[in-house]
């Protein structure tokens, strides 16, 4: 595969990945020019579990080092950049790392988990999620934790939040919110895909939306890299080319019974069928593949400044405002 000068050059950040972490898979990322990815380290894990995923990733960044670091800060992975390594921030897909202290959130925080989402697919003591079909709002003490990721430096993530929750959490954040791995429900009629008003609320705020390839919120295998890039065209008309940025939602090296854990955690007996992961499409299967992304946004008539800008750089201006924490928020 050709790769652009725009490409090699640019600082590319994926807003998600949730890989089955190797180094295999860090060689992917190099071989795509990927500089920087929110890896999910947790997801239906409570308090105990996610110190030990934090322990767990330390170690793999130390194994790897000559590929890879841990990184919080804008600075950090500008720095891995010139370095020829990834930045990885570590994430969460769920607020139940926290348990039901909000005190927590500062503890994680200053062990490097930097990138939170509100709810995974469930209602959570946070708020509701975008599959539940009654959308409660953000609770009390989802407030709290609002309150205590804006002033520990962590960024709000709203991709499986409820819409009623998103907007309230919108609200409620001092600082940008983010939908890291997410597209508009005009593209893709998804429950995980957000409406013009929970868009409006993070962008409207100087978040971003991280527009999201996997095949289930694109349209399945069938869709196109032309349609992709024609989406995230539209969606940077509607709120600025300022506020869109990438999320892949990268799966690599998982057999089906993680997508089974995914969907049931431990919420519900698991499923009579079994789950499977969807088909991705031909033009982007990996994180090798993210310079047809490049390539696909200069052909929807993208500028230099804002490729760069969807690649990598939208994500960097809100890692600046949010990462360093809110005095008194």
């Amino acid at each position: 595969m050709n790769i652009s000068p725009t490409h090699e050059d640019a600082i590319v950040v994926d807003g998600l990945q949730i890989n089955n972490w190797s180094r295999a898979v860090l060689e992917e990322l190099v071989a795509g020019g990927v500089s920087a990815a929110n890896a999910t380290i947790t997801v239906w894990e409570g308090i105990e579990e996610s110190l030990r995923a934090v322990g767990e990733w330390n170690q793999f960044a130390r194994r790897n080092s000559d590929l890879m670091v841990l990184a919080g800060s804008s600075d950090e992975i500008r720095k891995a950049k010139a370095a020829g390594k990834i930045a990885i921030l570590l994430g969460a897909q769920n607020t139940s790392l926290y348990g039901d202290d909000y005190r927590l959130v500062e503890v994680y925080a200053q062990l490097g988990v930097k990138i939170v989402q509100l709810t995974y697919n469930n209602q959570n003591t946070v708020g509701g999620s975008c599959y539940e079909p009654h959308d409660s709002g953000l609770t009390r003490f989802g407030t709290n934790i609002i309150t205590e990721m804006n002033s520990s430096g962590v960024l709000v993530d709203l991709s499986h939040v409820g819409n009623r929750t998103s907007i309230e959490a919108a609200e409620a954040s001092a600082v940008p919110v983010a939908v890291t791995h997410s597209n508009p429900t005009w593209f893709v009629d998804n429950p995980r895909n957000k409406p013009d008003e929970v868009i409006t609320a993070v962008t409207s705020r100087g978040g971003v939306i991280g527009c999201c390839l996997y095949p289930n919120v694109i349209g399945g295998a069938e869709a196109t890299l032309e349609g992709f890039c024609e989406m995230v065209r539209r969606l940077a008309d509607q709120v600025g080319p300022d506020r869109v940025g990438l999320g892949s939602d990268c799966t690599r090296h998982w057999d089906d019974s993680f997508v089974e854990w995914l969907r049931s955690g431990r919420w519900r007996p698991p499923s009579t069928q079994t789950a499977t992961w969807p088909t991705w499409p031909q033009w982007f299967n990996g994180p090798e593949d993210f310079p047809r992304i490049t390539d696909g946004l200069f052909a929807v008539g993208f500028t230099e400044t804002e490729v760069r800008g969807i690649l990598g750089e939208n994500w960097l201006r809100v890692f600046d405002e949010v990462f360093p924490g809110q005095e008194g928020a």
